[in-house]
């Protein structure tokens, strides 16, 4: 920071530089100093700590997100596989039929999309399944089913209840 008496761009001398820093530490711990009420540092902003570097490999996704990544591109694999044999099924026979082609060609992605909504669909039930509670007791226990039948009747209700034992 420049002094006000001192045009700006010049740098201070050693000597200067030492007597301008004990003159700044005497002025902060006089008690007459002004107090600053705001101050707007001026200085462009410095990166701290090392900036993030692209990792090799895939992004971090959640787990969900991974999932179904795997599964587009197990599925793009196999749909790749298939067309490419049946381009080269019909360029090397000449004379292939290609909706022929297509059907038995593309059975096996048929069957393997039916397969991965089958296991979806048991994932899911498996998921909504009521979690199974074990209790686990010491010394002795008492189990009481108590059955209470209510009946009411009447304009001014009356109710009645029987504890059936």
């Amino acid at each position: 920071m420049n002094h006000p008496d001192r045009p700006a761009g010049r740098a201070l001398s050693e000597a200067e530089a030492e007597a301008e820093a004990v003159r700044l530490i005497a002025e902060g711990y006089s008690r007459n100093a002004p107090v600053a009420t705001s101050y707007k540092d001026v200085s462009p902003a410095q990166s701290t700590g090392a900036t993030p570097v692209q990792q090799p490999g895939r992004t971090a996704m959640s787990q969900g997100a991974t999932d179904a990544s795997v599964l587009m591109l197990a599925g793009a694999g196999s749909v790749s596989m298939v067309s490419v044999s049946a381009g080269i099924l019909m360029y090397l026979s000449q004379y292939a039929d290609p909706v022929v082609c297509g059907i038995v060609l593309g059975a096996p992605t048929v069957v393997v999309l039916a397969l991965c909504r089958l296991v979806r669909r048991a994932k899911e039930v498996v998921e909504a399944a009521p979690p199974v509670i074990h209790n686990h007791y010491e010394g002795t226990v008492i189990q009481d089913n108590t059955e209470i039948n209510t009946h009411t009747r009447g304009v001014i209700a009356r109710t009645r209840n029987h504890f059936d034992r």
